[in-house]
């Protein structure tokens, strides 16, 4: 996840990037019959971590602070992340496997909206490999971007999300 700097001294702050340690969901996939498709995916949020390598340790453990308290993912009162697919649309076969939309619901913050965005997925044996990535408005789920300075420097309302998930084949 990548978490950009904005406002008038926008220099000054620092863009950040964010890995998910702990999360957990499910795959239903028939290439098929793509349409039935469908993806559950939960986060721990506290398992949330800024990373940040040109960042000093102590500023670092600062946003960490911050991101998981209650100005922003509040991570004591909302403990997941969760997604859920309703809809597979705008299915196209590719040299290395399929592209496709994927519409669902993401809970977050205690907001629950749909959202859409384009998947790539590739195939082998009995794996699954999905890459893509969706941008989310925080204000959207209820989280006010954080502002110092009087706002000369703060955090963009939009927070782009980029994954890339293994998928086994669970069973025979």
């Amino acid at each position: 996840m990548d978490v950009f700097r904005g406002g008038l001294f926008k220099a000054l702050g620092h863009d950040h990037t964010i890995a998910a340690r702990r999360f957990s969901g499910t795959v239903q996939f028939d290439p098929r019959k793509l349409r039935d498709s469908s993806i559950s995916l939960s986060i721990e949020s506290s398992s949330l971590t800024v990373l940040d390598p040109r960042v000093p340790e102590k500023e670092r453990n600062e946003v960490q602070d911050t991101m998981q308290g209650p100005k922003v993912l509040d991570v004591r009162a909302f403990p997941k992340i969760e997604f859920s697919s309703t809809r597979v649309s705008e299915v196209a076969q590719t040299e290395n496997g399929f592209e496709i939309t994927l519409t669902g619901r993401l809970n977050l913050h205690g907001f629950d909206k749909e959202i859409a965005f384009p998947v790539s997925i590739s195939l082998g044996k009995d794996l699954l490999h999905a890459t893509g990535s969706v941008s989310i408005i925080q204000t959207d789920f209820g989280i006010v971007p954080i502002k110092v300075g009087g706002g000369t420097v703060r955090v963009k309302d939009q927070v782009k999300i980029d994954f890339d998930f293994l998928a086994e084949r669970a069973g025979p």
